[in-house]
């Protein structure tokens, strides 16, 4: 199994130094790619500018999101919001793609409905798919309507691999109904391999199959014991998503990340995206730290 390391930095207002500091001491410790959140209301950047940033500030690593909120978003200006990014990176964009969070002013921000986010990324994904592919786009739906509408440019190697995040049953079914991929999070071993297979079975009653190595997962890590905020936050994950694995099982520390993705690697999954708790005081310190940590696990190109 090919095993990939990535990394997301926790929320913080954008900082051009800060973040090249980060991108390129991923680049020269050996990582796979770089990972970025999307919160409306937060205070990280917008995904897609973030990434255009990494882009021009490196030349190795690939450019992912973890995930992107697609519902609120009209498909044929992802496509080539999409497709514009992977150009100009050449070729390193890796999209994935949510129902966004559940929050209210996250939905206020993308102006959908909670009830109406699943059927409108139903419609919309391959909607994605079409205008990467097609030259002309024609479509009478429920949410969006083209008469032969021509999107360029195309991705730089014709289309994409596009990931699904999720957590619910409904979600998973979905993802294997309509991705390439599954990016899960705050899931222990077996809770992982419990939704991969869940895939695997929705996408066989679709006809399709999903690769064996497109299952990963973002893991966070700590350094010392969890703070009474951090158990918070994992409640209310709890509360939304449901599961029974404890914050150890989700949350390893920094000395016992590399035994953790093994048994996440036994369950199933091969990609990974290590997020730290909090941010570190030095971007490179930490990354050596990890590296010496975890990288070990990634194989070798």
């Amino acid at each position: 199994m090919i095993v990939r390391i990535g990394y997301m930095p926790p929320a913080a207002t954008p900082d051009p130094e800060n973040l090249t500091a980060l991108v390129q001491g991923l680049e020269r410790e050996g990582f796979d790619s770089l990972w970025v959140s999307e919160r409306a209301t937060g205070p990280s950047g917008d995904p897609v500018s973030t990434l255009a940033f990494t882009a021009a500030a490196t030349k190795r690593i690939k450019l992912g999101m973890a995930v992107m909120a697609l519902p609120g978003r009209q498909p044929a200006l992802v496509a080539k919001e999409m497709a514009s990014l992977d150009r100009l990176s050449g070729g390193r964009l890796l999209p994935a793609f949510g129902l966004g969070i559940r929050n209210v002013g996250e939905q206020q921000a993308f102006g959908v409905e909670r009830t109406q986010r699943a059927a409108m990324l139903n419609e919309a994904l391959p909607l994605l798919r079409r205008f990467w592919a097609e030259d002309e786009v024609s479509h009478d739906g429920t949410f969006y309507h083209y008469d032969k509408l021509r999107i360029l440019p195309k991705p730089a190697k014709g289309g994409f691999d596009v990931w699904l995040g999720g957590a619910s049953d409904a979600e998973l079914r979905r993802t294997g109904r309509l991705s390439d991929g599954w990016l899960a999070s705050f899931v222990a071993p077996a809770e992982g391999e419990r939704g991969r297979e869940i895939i695997q079975r929705a996408a066989a009653e679709a006809g399709r199959e999903i690769e064996d190595e497109h299952f990963g997962a973002v893991v966070l890590y700590r350094r010392g014991p969890l703070g009474p905020d951090v158990e918070a936050r994992f409640a209310r994950v709890r509360q939304v998503r449901g599961g029974e694995a404890g914050l150890n099982e989700v949350i390893p520390a920094l000395d016992g990340l590399e035994a953790h993705l093994k048994r996440l690697v036994e369950a199933g999954l091969s990609k990974f995206v290590l997020a730290p708790i909090a941010p570190p005081d030095d971007w490179a310190a930490e990354l050596a730290d990890v590296r010496d940590a975890a990288l070990s696990l990634q194989t070798r190109r």
